[in-house]
């Protein structure tokens, strides 16, 4: 639920969302509304595209920078939507006026933007009430390495070593992939990098344990900025490859994008939920996915919450490669 001060917002015109018939009419919306534009039937307009944040037809091939889904399934996507947005409407705000500056930006500006935006969402209401329903568990855990570093053929492989928690990222996780691609990228013979995980999934995505237990937002931020996965990978460049498979959530595909190529096992599903929790993306994903399929499809990945397959982020050129890796 909104705050009523957030609500007056709303009302305002300053957040929330916005649905028009793209190409008969420009959204016309403020900063804080994400617009939405719509063709239901006849030929896909190439102009007048530009202020849209997600744009939504009814065709499952459409191509890029539209979602196409079934004609049957069109009016019910445009309402869920809606209902994320209305949930979480700052942090919809956020993510949309995000990533219609990535693109604009250096990659490095790109993420540092983010983090700064991240932060300041943890601060908010939206995340608040998300923690309060999604209490944080206390877990034993035996201290043990979280990523592992291995050559292999000559190639430098980099695994996800937390298959129990379907690797999903901690702060432990985070540093140790960081020294091992740091590691990968200062290497005298500059060897090819595997990224994978081990396990069931890829990645689950951040421990959702650990939201919010920074006791200061803007060190946080410095540490999020310094200790970047993403930032990484993206330096190696050409030389590494993500093998990713299973559940890619969150920072398991943000980080996977990055890299020169991405091979996707056929089973593998994509989503970023961080909107529904009152954030926005913050392992990178609003520079690195908008790079690889576009903001408006990124867009619509980040509030939707919904899980793109394999197939479809192949064609969407999410990844690079589909194969039965497991």
């Amino acid at each position: 639920m909104t705050s009523g001060d957030l609500a007056e917002l709303i009302e305002l015109g300053g957040a929330g969302a916005r649905v028009v018939e793209a190409g008969a009419r420009r959204p016309g919306a403020g900063a804080g509304v994400v617009s939405i534009g719509v063709v239901r039937d006849g030929p896909l307009p190439r102009r007048g595209l530009g202020a849209f944040d997600i744009l939504l037809c009814a065709d499952p091939a459409a191509p890029r920078p539209w979602v196409g889904v079934a004609p049957e399934r069109l009016e019910a996507t445009i309402a869920g939507l809606q209902v994320e947005i209305a949930r979480q409407p700052a942090a919809a705000a956020v993510a949309a006026q995000l990533l219609r500056m990535s693109l604009r930006s250096s990659f490095e500006a790109a993420l540092t933007t983010e983090s700064i935006a991240y932060s300041m969402l943890l601060a908010s209401e939206g995340f608040a009430a998300w923690r309060r329903a999604t209490p944080p568990r206390r877990r034993d855990e035996a201290p043990a390495p979280r990523v592992s570093t291995d050559l292999v053929a000559g190639a430098l492989r980099i695994t996800l070593s937390r298959p129990h928690r379907r690797n999903a990222f901690d702060a432990a996780m985070r540093d140790e992939l960081c020294e091992a691609l740091a590691f990968a990228l200062d290497h005298p013979d500059a060897p090819a990098v595997v990224l994978e995980g081990e396990g069931p999934a890829f990645s689950a995505g951040g421990d959702l344990d650990e939201f919010g237990r920074a006791d200061d937002a803007g060190r946080a931020h410095l540490i999020r900025t310094l200790r970047s996965p993403a930032r990484l990978v993206n330096a190696l460049g050409d030389r590494i490859t993500a093998r990713v498979h299973g559940a890619c959530v969150g920072a398991g595909i943000e980080v996977a994008a990055a890299a020169g190529e991405v091979s996707a096992g056929a089973s593998a599903v994509f989503r970023l939920p961080e909107v529904s929790m009152g954030l926005v993306p913050g392992a990178g994903g609003t520079a690195t996915i908008a790079r690889r399929i576009g903001r408006r499809r990124a867009c619509y990945m980040a509030i939707s919450g919904a899980g793109v397959d394999a197939a479809t982020a192949l064609n969407w050129g999410l990844v690079d490669a589909v194969e039965p890796l497991r």
